[in-house]
């Protein structure tokens, strides 16, 4: 079966240009103008990967990527026209696994597509039941589990916990983090290590502001706490 991308951009110049770009990578493509239009045609036939721009009629970006987030983990991507903290922030929070500043290259775009396919395609290392107090972590299943009850983390987010919690105990760099988890290094952008670690804490932890499991290690990056 073909990759199927949802591409959500109200401009219809980048739209075009987009599809054409993606098309000419192999991929089928799906076009949105609206974020009604995009929530429709992911219920009738639900992407691999989603493209969201920021700035849409009506019901704007981040509200299109929490309501398909809502349905599933599928992999998104928001696109905005400025690399301004409080869109990437707020479009991570939303629920996207990445993020995307106009203008960009369509070969940077198909990178981060591909890094994203293969991460949603990879099985994770193999690995026995991981307990660390309430915390329960079966990699090999997919399951998360506080107190017994499970969590319901983004694909994103339990890549995160299961490579910290494969070496517990160990400080993992932002910059290590994003070539694991993203797939590039130290140019990368810190926010997604953060912001997905921060969403992490409010599903594993009981008090996210004061975490048991996922410790920040001031100056060096995050540990799962032994």
């Amino acid at each position: 079966m073909s990759t199927r991308i949802l591409a959500v951009e109200d401009d219809e110049r980048i739209r075009t240009a987009l599809k054409l770009a993606l098309e000419d990578e192999g991929w089928v493509v799906a076009e949105a103008a609206t974020g009604e239009d995009a929530l429709t045609s992911f219920q009738q036939q639900p992407a691999d990967v989603v493209l969201i721009d920021i700035m849409l009629p009506g019901i704007d970006g981040f509200e299109v990527c929490r309501s398909i987030r809502r349905l599933s983990d599928v992999p998104i991507v928001m696109v905005t026209a400025r690399a301004d903290t409080h869109d990437v922030v707020a479009g991570l929070e939303a629920g996207a696994d990445d993020y995307l500043t106009k203008p960009f290259a369509p070969k940077e775009l198909s990178a981060r597509i591909r890094a994203m396919l293969r991460r949603a395609r990879t099985s994770e290392v193999s690995s026995p039941h991981l307990r660390f107090g309430d915390l329960e972590i079966v990699p090999e299943e997919g399951v998360v589990r506080r107190s017994g009850q499970d969590a319901h983390l983004t694909k994103t987010e339990f890549r995160v916990l299961v490579e910290l919690a494969q070496s517990p105990g160990r400080v993992f760099s932002r910059e290590v983090l994003l070539e694991r988890i993203w797939g590039y290094g130290y140019f990368g952008d810190g926010r997604l290590v953060d912001v997905h670690v921060r969403r992490l804490r409010t599903k594993v932890e009981a008090d996210p502001a004061n975490p048991r499991h996922v410790v920040t290690v001031r100056g060096l990056g995050y540990k799962l706490q032994v």
